[in-house]
C-alpha cells in the first residue's frame, strides 16, 4: 500500500530541489499534492500555485487555494528557500532581510496559515527544511543562512509542543546537497565538487535530493506517528547528532 494514500499535502518550493524531490516522491506514495513557489510555471500541474512565502497576503491566498484544489489539508512541507554564502561584514542589510523573509519568516507564516486547515484532518504532519549547519555550523560565514536555519530549528520545537496532539511538528536537517541553490557553492569553475566541502562529511560525498526527501516522507507517513519536536540530521555523518 503507499505510504501516503489519501493524503492531501502541500509542498512549498516544489520547482526545484528537495522541494521538487519531495513532490515527486509523495505522489508516488499515493498523495495528492499542492505546490507553492515563485516559479510555478516550471512545475507543469494544476495544483502548482504561484506565491511569495514571504508575503502574507500571498501566502493567506495560496494556501486557501491549495485547499480548496485539494479538499483540505493534512500535511505541509515547507521546503522554500534562499540560499546567501556571505559572512557578518560581507553581508547587507537587505541580504539579511530577504534570507529571513524566505527562510524563517516564511515558515513561520505558512504553518500559521495552514493550521485551521490541518486542524481538521486525522493525523496531520507538518516537516520543516532547516540545515545541518542550524545544528552546527561548519565554521565562519553563510551568517544570515545559519540565522535562518537555526531559527527554523528552534520554532519547530516550540510549535510541536503548542500544536500537539492534534499535528506532529519535524524539522529535516539537510547537509550539503546537489541543488540548483547550492551549486555554486559545491562545485569549482571545472564542475568538480569541491574536496574540502565533501571532507567534512563521513560519506565523502554530497546528497542527492531524492534522499532528503526519502527523510521528509518518513516523518510525513505514519511510521513516524509518535515522532514530533525532533531535528533529524540528513547530513551524510557531519554533525553525528
Amino acid at each position: 500500500m503507499p505510504r501516503l494514500e489519501n493524503r492531501k499535502i502541500l509542498v512549498t518550493g516544489g520547482a526545484s530541489g528537495i522541494g521538487r524531490a519531495t513532490c515527486e516522491l509523495f505522489a508516488r506514495e499515493g498523495a495528492a499534492v499542492a505546490v507553492i513557489d515563485r516559479d510555478a510555471a516550471r512545475i507543469g500541474t494544476a495544483r502548482a500555485i504561484a506565491a511569495d512565502v514571504s508575503d502574507p497576503a500571498s501566502v493567506a491566498r495560496a494556501v486557501r487555494q491549495a485547499a480548496q484544489v485539494l479538499g483540505g489539508l493534512d500535511g505541509l512541507v515547507n521546503a522554500a528557500g534562499v540560499f546567501i554564502n556571505r559572512g557578518l561584514m560581507e553581508t547587507t542589510t537587505d541580504e539579511w532581510n530577504t534570507t529571513i523573509a524566505v527562510n524563517l519568516t516564511g515558515t513561520f507564516l505558512c504553518v500559521q496559515t495552514a493550521v485551521p486547515f490541518l486542524r481538521q484532518a486525522d493525523r496531520a504532519t507538518v516537516v520543516n527544511i532547516a540545515s545541518g549547519v542550524g545544528l552546527l555550523p561548519t565554521g565562519g560565514g553563510s551568517t544570515a543562512y545559519v540565522a535562518s536555519k537555526g531559527g527554523v530549528i528552534a520554532m519547530t520545537r516550540t510549535l510541536a509542543a503548542e500544536l500537539a496532539p492534534a499535528i506532529r511538528v519535524n524539522a529535516v536537517c539537510p547537509g550539503a546537497v546537489e541543488t540548483p541553490m547550492t551549486d555554486g557553492t559545491l562545485r569549482d569553475a571545472a564542475g568538480a565538487v569541491i574536496p574540502a566541502i565533501v571532507q567534512r562529511y563521513a560519506l565523502g560525498r554530497p546528497a542527492a535530493p531524492e534522499e532528503i526527501a526519502a527523510a521528509i516522507l518518513f516523518l510525513t507517513a505514519h511510521e513516524s506517528s509518535f515522532v514530533t519536536g525532533i531535528s533529524l540530521p540528513v547530513d551524510g555523518g557531519r554533525t553525528y547528532h
